[in-house]
């Protein structure tokens, strides 16, 4: 099987592609193009693409995403393949830990593959208008003295060091301050938009902000405090369920803290 690099010359063919319920995965994959610790590959077939999937390098992590087969040629091997070459392509820098996000659909193929499941994400959807009339406290804007503690604060969290990831969207994020220290933040402008909070009271209020104006929401199945949270304030839960699953050294993350996930390729 041979595997190629995609270049935004096969963009057109990549959309063809997209799964039906799936948000678009043109402009993801015009990222990955464009971000050197990225690594967007194909599978043809008589000149035409069939397969796809990506890998996203950190320091130490490497997150797999995107692994798509074109309907006819599902159960061929070609969404095992990419896996397999991702992973060994990836294991060049030094990574040591592989996670994705994976369907109920998928996660017999990881499972073989040697991941295993460590965590669930649940689906929001908001079906009463938003009631919230009392501002959030303690919010700002973000400034340049915070960047090293957010930085600091998304590694305690998340168990990644997610620097490339987001330092060209940390200008646009909104901080909870409390005695003058970030101790949480939403960044709305990365994906779905992230909230890491160190304490249940900010995760709420950045929560209260975010969810002000947005109406869909993927967030740990452990964090009880932020479910609780969007129930009370006209959500209810989907159908739809995702595991998150890891192959290789364990990562010390808190889902308890995350308030908001990034999106399903980066956690």
């Amino acid at each position: 099987m041979k595997f190629n690099k995609i270049f935004h010359s096969d963009i057109d063919e990549i959309g063809k592609l997209q799964p039906i319920g799936w948000t678009d995965i043109v402009p993801v994959f015009k990222f990955y193009i464009d971000s050197p610790y990225c690594r967007p590959i194909c599978v043809k077939q008589d000149n035409k693409i069939i397969g796809i999937g990506a890998s996203i390098r950190f320091e130490k992590t490497c997150w797999l995403a995107h692994i798509i087969v074109k309907e006819t040629f599902r159960k061929t091997g070609i969404g095992n393949g990419i896996v397999k070459e991702l992973l060994t392509y990836s294991a060049r820098y030094s990574i040591n830990t592989w996670l994705l996000v994976a369907t109920e659909l998928g996660q017999p193929i990881y499972i073989k593959l040697g991941f295993k499941v460590i965590g669930e994400y649940l689906f929001f959807i908001r079906k009463i208008p938003w009631a919230i009339s009392q501002a959030p406290r303690n919010i700002v804007s973000y400034n340049e003295g915070f960047y090293s503690r957010i930085i600091e604060m998304d590694k305690e969290i998340s168990g990644e060091n997610r620097e490339t990831l987001i330092h060209n969207h940390i200008k646009n994020s909104i901080v909870y301050i409390e005695c003058n220290k970030p101790i949480g933040y939403y960044l709305p402008g990365l994906e779905e938009g992230p909230i890491i909070a160190c304490t249940n009271e900010a995760g709420v209020e950045l929560m209260k902000v975010k969810y002000s104006t947005v109406d869909k929401a993927v967030i740990p199945s452990v964090n009880y405090v932020g479910i609780e949270f969007l129930k009370d304030n006209g959500f209810i839960e989907t159908e739809t369920k995702v595991a998150r699953m890891i192959l290789g050294n364990d990562v010390d993350w808190k889902p308890e803290c995350i308030f908001s996930r990034i999106s399903g390729n980066f956690g």
